[in-house]
Order: C-alpha cells, then sequence, then structure tokens
C-alpha cells in the first residue's frame, strides 16, 4: 500500500514521464495532422473519456460545470487549447527532446507569474534559478551556436513552445484555486468546456485556408497513437497531475516537470539516438535550477517553521491516484 505522503510524488513523476511519451508519439503524427486539428481530435477522444469518468465517480459534475463554466472554459482553453496548439505548433518545427526541456522551464514561469498577478516576489535565490533555467532552455535550443542562423525554423519552434507554456501555467494556479472540484472534475470538466471553442476555432482556420482538415483515412490510419496520446499523456497524467497539485501546491508540483526532457532523453538514449552536447548540457543546467530553487523553496519554509498548510480532500479525489 502506497503510503499517504508518497502519493502525490508518484502521481506527479507518472504524470511527467508520461508527457515525455507525448513528444514522441506526437511527433510523426504532425506530418499528416495539421497542429490544431490535432488538438481537436486529442480533446475530443479524452473528453468522451473524462466525461464518462467525471459521471461515474464525480460529484453532481454537470451542476458544477454550469455553475462555473466560464471560468472552466477559459481555464481549458489555457491548458488544453493555447499551450497544446502551440506547443505542437512548435514540436512540428523543432525535436522532441527541445519541447520537452522547454517544458522544464515552466517551475520559472509559475514564480514570474505569481510575482506579476500575487505580488509574491521570489527570493534572489529562485531568480537565479530562473535565469539558470532560461539558459538552458537557449542551450538545449542552440541559441548560442553560431552556426544558429541555418536553424531559424527550430528557432521559432522553441519559442512558439515556450509561449504555449504561458498556458499550462494558468491553468495549473486555477487547479490549485479550485479545492472544491476534485483532480478528476477539473480535469474533465475544463476539456468538455473548452473542446467545442478549439473546434470552432478549427473550422475557422480551415475555411481561411490556415489548418488543413484531416481526411478520415488518415486519422483511421493513425489511430491506435491518437488513443495512446488521449488516454495516457492526456487523461491520466492530467490527473494525475492536477490530483499532485492539488496535494502539493502550484509551484511544488511543477518542479516535477523536470523529469520531461530526462525520460525523453533517455528513451532516445535506449533507442540508440544520443542526445547532443548541447541538449545533455541544457537538460543538466535545468535540472540544476530546479534544484536550486527546491533547496531556496525548503529553506524558507524551514525558515518559517516548517509546516505547509494543506487543503481538505475529498473522497473523489483520490482516484487519480491510479494514474
Amino acid at each position: 500500500m502506497l503510503h499517504p505522503a508518497l502519493a502525490p510524488i508518484v502521481a506527479l513523476l507518472c504524470a511527467t514521464t508520461a508527457w515525455g511519451s507525448l513528444f514522441l508519439v506526437g511527433k510523426p503524427l504532425l506530418s499528416v495532422l495539421d497542429p490544431l486539428w490535432f488538438t481537436v481530435v486529442r480533446y475530443l477522444l479524452a473528453g468522451l473519456l473524462l466525461g464518462a469518468l467525471a459521471q461515474l465517480f464525480g460529484s453532481t459534475p454537470w451542476r458544477k460545470l454550469r455553475a462555473r463554466l466560464g471560468r472552466l472554459t477559459l481555464l481549458g482553453l489555457a491548458g488544453y487549447g493555447f499551450f497544446s496548439v502551440l506547443v505542437f505548433y512548435g514540436l512540428a518545427r523543432s525535436l522532441p527532446s527541445h519541447g520537452a526541456v522547454i517544458m522544464a522551464s515552466m517551475p520559472f514561469t509559475t514564480l514570474l507569474l505569481r510575482w506579476a498577478l500575487d505580488g509574491q516576489r521570489p527570493s534572489t535565490v529562485s531568480l537565479v534559478g530562473a535565469a539558470m533555467a532560461l539558459a538552458g532552455v537557449a542551450t538545449v535550443a542552440n541559441v548560442f551556436s553560431p552556426a544558429q542562423a541555418a536553424d531559424a525554423p527550430m528557432l521559432l519552434g522553441d519559442l512558439l513552445s515556450l509561449a504555449g507554456t504561458l498556458g499550462w501555467v494558468l491553468y495549473t494556479r486555477g487547479a490549485a484555486a479550485m479545492p472544491e472540484l476534485s483532480p478528476l472534475e477539473y480535469t474533465a470538466l475544463t476539456a468538455v468546456a473548452a473542446w467545442p471553442w478549439m473546434l470552432l476555432a478549427a473550422l475557422v482556420a480551415t475555411l481561411l485556408g490556415l489548418a488543413p482538415a484531416p481526411a478520415i483515412g488518415v486519422l483511421a490510419s493513425r489511430l491506435p497513437a491518437l488513443l495512446y496520446i488521449a488516454v495516457l499523456p492526456t487523461v491520466l497524467a492530467a490527473m494525475a497531475f492536477n490530483f499532485g497539485v492539488r496535494r502539493l501546491g502550484a509551484v511544488a508540483g511543477t518542479l516535477f516537470i523536470n523529469m520531461v526532457p530526462v525520460s525523453v532523453l533517455g528513451v532516445h538514449a535506449l533507442m540508440g539516438q544520443a542526445p547532443s552536447a548541447a541538449e545533455l548540457g541544457g537538460a543538466g543546467l535545468v535540472a540544476l535550477a530546479l534544484a536550486v530553487n527546491a533547496w531556496a523553496g525548503r529553506k524558507l519554509t524551514a525558515g518559517v517553521g516548517g509546516h505547509a498548510a494543506r487543503r481538505p480532500q475529498t473522497g473523489a479525489a483520490d482516484c487519480a491516484c491510479s494514474a
């Protein structure tokens, strides 16, 4: 039996490792699916599964959806729409390892956003860690390479992915700020509320000639990969991540995202694709920055008595542990 204190840690590790596989499995799909339509199909499949789970294990989820429709829609569009579309437009122009390391910069985006929105200024150590993380992202993207001008499309892709991470940071803040919803309910209701607007955006983009609609035959031929993405790195990973964030908080939860580039580089190595020196160096800088920030957080906690505030949890929330 897993100790309750370890449950959120295990959930976050499972979530971020699953997201590493998302970059590897999703990259080939982008050769036949526009990222906007990829997101629509992904969350159609995921939304059907999430809706069924919310009906089975949630507590009056559809009443909660109606009561919070506007806020849940905006958060879903930030986390599932803005984030997914920009990250996959970036991935189409870059490499899976680059997207994974860029995701690992999100803990520091969270710190800066809390400073801007909540007036909670990070410590000097945390700001140094943020600078180290951004340097790591730039190293992975070969920004400092003399030959970088030849890789302008890759740099553009990395910048798009970096911009997209802001959507997930906002989504994470929303999860921590809505304790009345279980992790399952928050994951499901944000997806259900946002999906019609994603579909509308895709249809408008297709009519304007910006995003070609996929053929039915293409979707059928890629169905196994789409189902894998919908179930594991979308539904189960999001539920596990929201569960971990609810227990540990947004800042502590996003620290675990450093496992995303580690898993991608590890799988690449097992496949015989050795990471480049820039990728290893950049991932190392991001990991070091995360360690510095974690150390600063523990020091601050110890200075105020070492007691973290805990929110009361509902029994329904614990279903996310299975992820």
